[in-house]
């Protein structure tokens, strides 16, 4: 029997999100309760997004319907740097749609989040999750879960055909998907075949619930939003990166330790990234501009610092696909970094 793609909830529950939004509620609640930030979504082409507001607007207020469960605090309970204060914060939160304001505007469909930071910083995740979902209900009806299956074997099978079997066993892949997902089975669907089939090595995925389900540790650090914050927050605006990391620091002790550098530029960000961060961070995430010129600079930049780049790592994360993160592998495998890749699904 044929199996659709889609669901009727888009969102399973609160934990349907990824990881960092989490890390960084956590900062939020500890360093700034009461700032106050405002969001609009913008479609980075001319798709016309106007016939879908409805479908949007009613999968937005089943958002409101959604708590933790005592099992879902539970899992999150076990990780070892979500504090008692936060945990029990969570166990209160439900979203609040009047930070939310839908329409159309200016002939395009427009979204825009107001509010408390602290109280709006989880809408993010779900609602791009939703947009995509429902356009893609509309666009492609037809599609079973079978033709998903199939499409990523059929990169498996590429990836055997042109990866030798010791590449394989050194290649790590991640799933940051949640946000672009084509589905929410489609993801659930991907993660799952990846954690049991994937040829080379299956890190995990950045979504809490598919952790939970599949009994894996979320991943996921801090996102450009902790950065691009400070950027109104820090004393002074050349200062804003310096006063994100020493915030993050200060909040996570050593832990959860990968940087995100592309913000302003990444060669902006390595000129406050000295010996004091570049010890204390385990590594870097790239996310935009070329990945090898990236990385080369990375290394050139531990260098410097008297760092051993090996004892490092770094972290691509702009919208790979098998054939760019095995390029990406060669281009440094061998060489002076340890490297993983996360993949959109």
């Amino acid at each position: 029997m044929s199996e659709s793609v889609f669901a009727d909830r888009i969102v399973q529950n609160l934990l349907d999100t990824d990881f960092y939004k989490l890390t960084m509620m956590q900062a939020v609640l500890h360093n700034y309760p009461n700032v106050e930030v405002e969001w609009e979504f913008r479609c980075r082409n001319s798709e016309d997004l106007r016939p879908y507001l409805a479908e949007i607007r009613y999968q937005f207020e089943r958002l409101a319907e959604l708590s933790l469960s005592a099992d879902q605090l539970g899992f999150l309970e076990r990780i070892s740097f979500l504090k008692p204060d936060f945990l029990r914060f969570l166990g209160l939160f439900r979203f609040n749609l009047r930070y939310v304001h839908t329409g159309i505007e200016d002939g395009e469909l427009f979204i825009r989040l107001r509010g408390p930071w602290l109280h709006v910083i989880l809408f993010e995740v779900p609602m791009l999750a939703i947009i995509s979902e429902v356009r893609n209900r509309y666009r492609y009806r037809e599609i079973q879960l079978v033709q998903a299956r199939e499409q990523l074997y059929r990169k498996f099978d590429w990836l055997t055909a042109n990866a030798s079997s010791e590449e394989l066993s050194e290649l790590q892949v991640a799933d940051f998907g949640t946000r672009r997902r084509f589905s929410y089975r489609v993801q659930e669907e991907v993660v799952n075949v990846l954690k049991h089939d994937f040829p080379g090595r299956f890190v995990g995925t950045s979504n809490v619930h598919l952790s939970r389900e599949l009994n894996m540790k979320p991943l996921g650090t801090m996102a450009h939003e902790w950065i691009m914050a400070h950027q109104q927050l820090g004393p002074r605006l050349i200062d804003s990166q310096i006063a994100a990391l020493d915030c993050w620091v200060r909040e996570y002790r050593g832990l959860l330790g990968i940087a995100l550098t592309d913000c302003i530029t990444t060669d902006a960000f390595l000129g406050d990234f000295d010996l004091f961060f570049a010890k204390l961070f385990d590594g870097l995430r790239h996310d935009s501009g070329d990945p090898i010129l990236w990385a080369e600079k990375a290394i050139a930049h531990y260098h410097k610092l008297g760092i051993d780049p090996m004892s490092k790592t770094l972290v691509f994360s702009d919208s790979l696909s098998l054939p760019r993160a095995l390029e990406i592998f060669r281009a440094l495998r061998g060489g002076s970094m340890s490297a993983s890749a996360s993949a959109p699904t």
